[in-house]
């Protein structure tokens, strides 16, 4: 299951990603500080559950969690907060679970045991996701498309890179561009990136690169693919 952390405080985020990481089947992807960065990672990397502070600037963890039920598919809530006087209001925005700081990895652990499977909606919603096939240890698995940022031409096969690592597909570039056309754009001759984790479009020396989301490298933009760029970028 794929979370997101939400709260104003580095320390107490950083304690969230150290319990995730010691539960199975649960990936943290990405965290933010407050609810309009939130909100825009939500957007883009669709999680599908969200471990939420309550007091923070702005805008608050109750009235992110509101907005959050408008959505079609509202990813579930688990609220982390040092304010035992909220559950009640917390309750009118159907948490799944409502921790208090400092939050131990043991009920950490209940609360995601608690959450179970995922709600009819999520599950409906996975399987229209598109999907990508690929073989790994000599077994054949798939990937959400929505979880994979980019793909790179190299000799005679293509590597997948995804959030949780690589992996190598039988599908050519070509294939790929047209199958997800609405989800993929061209940057290069040998690499195509998902629209959704393109960060901006920088100039070094006349030489164009994209900066991604998720991931810490820089991809190098032919200048005949500069525009298809920067169309997804306003789209």
């Amino acid at each position: 299951m794929r979370v997101l952390i939400v709260d104003d405080e580095p320390l107490a985020r950083s304690r969230l990603v150290r319990f995730l990481s010691m539960q199975e089947g649960f990936v943290c992807v990405g965290e933010a500080e407050n609810a309009k960065q939130a909100l825009e990672l939500v957007d883009t990397l669709q999680p599908d559950l969200l471990l939420l502070d309550i007091a923070m600037p702005e805008e608050s963890g109750l009235e992110l969690a509101k907005t959050l039920l408008a959505l079609p598919t509202p990813p579930a809530v688990i609220f982390v907060t040092a304010h035992p006087e909220h559950a009640l209001d917390a309750y009118h925005v159907s948490p799944a679970d409502y921790l208090l700081k400092p939050v131990s990895s043991e009920r950490l652990a209940q609360a995601l045991k608690r959450l179970g499977m995922q709600t009819r909606a999520h599950i409906e919603k996975k399987m229209d996701e598109p999907k990508v096939s690929f073989i790994q240890g000599g077994i054949k698995q798939s990937m959400a498309l929505k979880d994979i940022v980019y793909f790179c031409a190299e000799d005679k096969y293509v590597r997948m890179m995804s959030l949780q690592g690589e992996a190598l597909i039988e599908q050519s570039l070509v294939q790929l561009e047209m199958q997800f056309s609405a989800q993929l754009v061209r940057a290069h001759r040998k690499t195509l990136i998902n629209k959704a984790y393109i960060r901006r479009l920088v100039n070094v020396q006349g030489q164009h690169y994209v900066e991604l989301k998720a991931l810490d490298v820089k991809l190098e933009v032919s200048r005949r693919c500069v525009s298809l760029i920067k169309s997804a970028l306003v789209n």
